[in-house]
């Protein structure tokens, strides 16, 4: 360190002899320790969550954009106008507005943004650690329709994210694990320090091991990683493809619930996938009739992902019984007999020869000339009347 002191501020020279201090001491309890070291020189600053900066799947701009908003909502003590693309363009020192478009989607995907929309506008919570899927579904109605729509959005980076996040989810769903289930928040925090601190792990909250390495593999420059391929298993199911309609037997389109919501029928598409085709809808008939014996006192279904979710692990397991769903079932089959019916009668062909129709109505307009020439009412008009009738009025 340079022993000239002349035109060095009081509090550099005590800066000083702290780094001195610092150095000695480390140098008689770590001994053995090499390499360079770091002190932290200014005021306190904000405090950032841990996790959004060691979350394997955000970028840097990422990072950046979510703690320009953070800045923008404690400067108005928790609420504040969501801050423009050029807002957080100028503050986080990034060059585009699409870069910035970019990192709300991943935001939002990865769950530490949610859009939560209502009546009277669009308005977005922030969250200090990704929010667990049930309490997104809650409060951003839209979620899961963004996941499918996002798919197919222009920066190849958000599509990369947005299907890790679906194929962990399926993932998940594959495995038997209800995705809805709501953990103590202690053990969400717990298995994020594990994921962080175990690289074997290599899971954010939304994504696994494979989707990280994917999206990671997305960055400019970043190596390429080699997984081998999985093992084939006869249990393993088909991943959820978006564009490819969940049928059910014989290809015959689903018939689900008027309740669900949109998060939760997309939700429904996913977990239908992995049962067969002639099982998804008794599933979807056993929880209509869930839906409607609270109409009959039974207590409300407030989880009905849940719910679901049990249904699809009783048919996986061979134990399901179709009971609730009965008259849901019985009630369609009546419906779809009568429009077939309807339909018959509609479309029956009329194969009879329309001079076999002239002759039948010249039968009959001939057979009612008779009976009326016999009670007299002839027509006068007709001057063979009277005369085919063997009678004259006068008579």
């Amino acid at each position: 360190m340079d022993k000239h002191q002349a035109n060095v501020r009081p509090e550099i020279l005590a800066l000083g002899t702290l780094i001195e201090t610092t150095i000695e001491r480390i140098s008689v309890n770590e001994p053995k320790r090499h390499g360079d070291g770091m002190l932290f020189l200014d005021n306190r600053l904000t405090a950032f969550p841990v996790r959004v900066v060691q979350d394997p799947v955000l970028e840097p701009v990422d990072k950046l954009a979510w703690m320009t908003m953070l800045l923008q909502a404690r400067a108005t003590r928790g609420y504040a106008a969501f801050p423009s693309s050029s807002d957080i363009c100028k503050t986080a020192n990034i060059a585009s507005r699409s870069t910035v478009a970019r990192a709300i989607a991943v935001l939002r995907a990865t769950r530490w943004l949610t859009l939560c929309t209502r009546v009277r506008g669009n308005v977005f919570a922030l969250h200090g650690e990704p929010l667990p899927l049930a309490d997104v579904l809650y409060l951003d109605t839209g979620y899961m329709a963004f996941l499918r729509d996002a798919q197919k959005n222009v920066h190849a980076r958000v599509r990369h994210v947005v299907k890790g996040v679906l194929a962990t989810l399926d993932e998940d769903i594959r495995r038997g694990v209800n995705v809805c289930a709501s953990d103590h928040p202690t053990c969400g925090h717990r298995d994020a320090v594990e994921s962080l601190t175990n690289e074997a792990a290599g899971r954010s909250n939304a994504c696994s091991g494979p989707a990280v390495e994917e999206a990671q593999n997305t960055r400019p420059n970043a190596p390429k990683t080699e997984r081998p391929e999985p093992e084939s298993s006869v249990t393993q199911t088909r991943p959820v493809a978006d564009t490819a309609p969940i049928t059910g037997i014989d290809g015959d389109p689903l018939i689900y619930p008027k309740r669900l919501g949109e998060n939760p029928r997309e939700l429904t598409h996913r977990y239908l996938s992995c049962v067969l085709p002639e099982q998804r809808q008794p599933i979807l008939d056993e929880l209509e009739g869930r839906f409607r014996s609270e109409t009959r006192g039974m207590r409300p279904l407030y989880d009905e992902m849940s719910f679901l979710y049990s249904l699809c692990k009783a048919m996986r397991n061979g134990k399901f019984k179709l009971n609730l769903g009965v008259p849901v079932q019985a009630e369609r089959a009546a419906r779809e007999k009568a429009r077939k019916r309807s339909q018959h009668l509609i479309q029956r062909p009329n194969h009879t020869d329309p001079r076999k129709l002239r002759d039948q109505l010249k039968t009959g307009i001939d057979a009612l000339s008779r009976m009326k020439a016999s009670l007299g009412q002839y027509d006068r008009s007709d001057p063979d009347a009277s005369k085919t009738s063997g009678s004259s009025p006068n008579d």
